[in-house]
């Protein structure tokens, strides 16, 4: 049948074709082909199919006459198992390419794709048939050496072809070495993609290589050019009077840092007092504006990184650490400028009023998370005697983050509270303890006022029609959504959809009814996978996931460059030097600035992910055949996901559940065993025994016991 139909669409095609051809109507079409009145829905197929490659099109008097075949451009995305999708530059749902219909193309490559006829309702499919560009020249992997040659074998698994490396090209690598390979050849239907070696990055076995060529495959800098260093070490390490002149002097203001234990760069200082009824919040941010000049050495290599990264066993800083540890870190008892946003807060917790100044502080104490915690949790007699002039202006910050809380969560500001991972590392390295990292009073005070300062200073620019960089986060897509609502309806939960669109408020809803259920943790990651990534943007479309109209990234510029480029776009304002000129300049870099640190941001959200992966399976490796209790926190055809109190999730493959044939239950997320009757549900708590891990696909697998 197939084969019949593709024979008269293509016969039909070549008619159209034709140079004599006249562009007719169906039922001309039908005459003129001798097609008898029982066919001539089989005719109006064809020509849909037709249409639906673009080798046709119909005008608007309904004649069908040749197409140009439409190609949509974007960049392809791999996965590991074959098959992967098109993502496009229009912002539109992506194409599902299957494997036949990649045309050699390459994880990350800029693609030409076709457009394949659909089914009614079924996802776009396409097939690659231009390769634009190439996205990727250089890979990491795993070198091995034969007699006559060698090859790479790729770290990043959707690169599923290896590298052929000639052993002129190899720089003498050896069999268990990582490299970075520069390919000088992407292969064709028969050939593989070859590579020269440029880089040696170390034998597998060695302390650091594993990091190290996590770096390296994302591409990450390491060390900073030595321009860049000159020109942070000339910053000082003290400020001037001069300085100072015409800032907020509020150096007599209460003010404290609060921290992680071990963090150097402290970007954010808080002070707050009570006037009658009201709250003073002061929200102070380090002025790195005033040491990183736009368009300077310290500027573009900051632009080039965009964000910070925070790996298992480093942090990759986004500014030299004569920067980001000395000058523009507010360390407690020495005078620093800063850019503040000073908050008037109503006890409903609406912002009545507030400034926004150019500022000298002077911090009175860097206090951590965990200290601020024993003060206002556990009531520690001894840390409250330590810091007795300090814990009334805890207690007061407790109050207004409580406020501020209830008023956003009162607007649906959906919180996603996953429990992130803590690693500690011997000397070597090597992970000695995983755990949940604790998300306590003294973290979710600072993120409120964080928040707090960013929507404020979104919303003054956003009315002062300024151009700005915004923090926006789109509504979910609405297929994705209507999926969740089906699939949340298995457990009797509901998500109320109107005009086709969910508003926060329901997700937020449906959170807080999930909440201590088994299928917490399930339902909560798929809301999340069904949300849209936030991203910068010049334009100002609101925050989904906050329930904010107004949001930007204020109070980070150490480590983002966004927060970075807003501070210069304030300080011009404040300064009355936002004439004409300098907004056509900051509207015409903007889209740019946005686009960069969203991918910066992106690159190093997967690097950070793909280390804490790597130290999982290397802790777990430790721990073949024990025996440890888990919750099961995914079910799907393929076996059971169970994730450890410690945050760890390995698979129970269908293949080792030995005692019976499970089948799986799509609609309820069951697996059951035909004989036995035995159910796997969704938070069910069971015991694992550790069996195996693999290195190369960061995967842990699990038995039960």
């Amino acid at each position: 049948m197939d084969q019949t139909f593709e024979k008269r669409k293509k016969i039909i095609y070549d008619f159209i074709c034709d140079e004599f051809y006249v562009p007719m109507k169906l039922k001309e079409l039908a005459i003129m082909l001798q097609v008898p009145k029982e066919s001539r829905r089989e005719l109006k197929q064809i020509l849909e199919s037709l249409e639906a490659d673009g080798k046709i099109r119909v005008t608007q008097k309904g004649k069908y006459v040749k197409g140009e075949a439409k190609t949509l451009r974007g960049e392809y995305q791999a996965h590991p198992r074959g098959f992967g999708f098109v993502v496009l530059e229009d912002g539109t749902e992506d194409i599902f390419i299957a494997e036949e219909d990649q045309n050699g193309a390459f994880h990350g490559d800029q693609v030409e794709v076709l457009l394949k006829s659909a089914s009614e309702g079924k996802r776009r499919e396409g097939k690659i048939v231009k390769i634009l560009s190439h996205g990727t020249t250089r890979l990491v992997g795993y070198f091995q050496r034969n007699k006559n040659f060698g090859f790479v074998l790729p770290d990043n698994t959707r690169f599923i072809k290896d590298v052929f490396v000639p052993l002129e090209r190899s720089k003498g690598a050896v069999t268990g070495h990582k490299v970075v390979v520069e390919l000088t050849s992407y292969g064709g239907e028969n050939k593989k993609p070859e590579g020269k070696v440029v880089e040696i990055i170390g034998h597998i076995n060695d302390p650091g290589t594993d990091i190290l060529s996590i770096v390296k495959g994302y591409d990450l800098p390491m060390e900073f050019p030595v321009k860049v260093l000159n020109q942070a070490e000339r910053c000082g390490d003290s400020i001037i009077p001069a300085d100072m002149a015409g800032r907020k002097d509020i150096r007599s203001w209460q003010t404290v840092t609060i921290d992680g234990e071990d963090a150097k760069d402290l970007d954010d200082a808080i002070s707050i007092r009570k006037d009658g009824d009201n709250y003073i919040l002061g929200v102070h941010i380090a002025d790195v504006s005033n040491y990183v000049q736009e368009g300077s050495a310290l500027d573009r290599e900051a632009y080039e990184r965009g964000t910070s990264v925070y790996l298992v066993d480093r942090v990759i800083p986004m500014l030299p650490h004569a920067l980001s540890n000395g000058i523009c870190s507010l360390n407690a008892g020495v005078d620093r400028l800063a850019v503040s946003c000073i908050m008037t807060v109503n006890p409903k917790g609406e912002i009545v009023d507030h400034e926004i100044a150019e500022s000298v502080i002077c911090v009175d104490e860097r206090m951590s998370y965990t200290s601020v915690k024993k003060i206002l949790e556990d009531h520690e007699e001894e840390e409250c005697k330590k810091y007795q002039n300090l814990v009334p202006m805890f207690e007061l910050m407790e109050e207004l983050a409580g406020i501020l809380r209830a008023k956003r969560k009162k607007r649906g500001s959906i919180d996603f509270d996953f429990p992130e991972t803590k690693m500690v590392l011997d000397q070597e390295g090597h992970p000695v303890d995983i755990k949940p990292y604790d998300r306590n009073v003294a973290t979710k005070i600072i993120e409120d006022f964080m928040l707090a300062a960013n929507e404020t200073v979104a919303e003054e620019y956003f009315w002062q029609e300024i151009p700005f960089v915004y923090r926006t986060h789109e509504s979910p897509d609405e297929e994705k959504m209507k999926k969740l609502a089906t699939f949340i309806n298995n457990f009797g939960h509901s998500l109320h959809i109107s005009n086709n669109e969910v508003r926060p408020k329901e997700i937020q809803k449906l959170l807080a009814k999930v909440e201590g259920t088994p299928e917490e943790t399930m339902i909560s990651r798929l809301a999340l996978r069904s949300m849209k990534q936030a991203k910068y943007t010049p334009e100002n479309t609101g925050h989904f996931g906050l329930a904010a109209p107004y949001y930007c990234h204020f109070t980070s510029p150490i480590r983002r460059y966004p927060d970075l480029q807003i501070h210069r776009i304030i300080k011009e304002n404040l300064r009355g030097r936002m004439n004409e000129q300098r907004r056509v300049h900051y509207a015409s870099i903007l889209e740019e600035v946005a686009k960069q640190s969203s991918e910066r941001e992106r690159r190093a959200e997967e690097a950070e992910r793909e280390t804490v992966k790597l130290k999982k399976v290397e802790y777990m490796e430790e721990r073949i055949g024990e025996e440890l209790e888990g919750v099961v926190s995914g079910i799907t055809k393929w076996g059971v996901y169970v994730e450890l109190p410690n945050t760890i999730e390995g698979l129970v493959h269908v293949t080792n559940m030995h005692d019976d044939h499970y089948d799986y239950y799509e609609e309820r997320y069951e697996m059951i065993g035909e004989h036995t009757g035995k159910a796997y549900k969704l938070g069910q708590e069971v015991a694992i025994r550790v069996i195996g891990v693999d290195h190369l696909q960061r995967t842990i697998d699990f038995e039960f016991v």
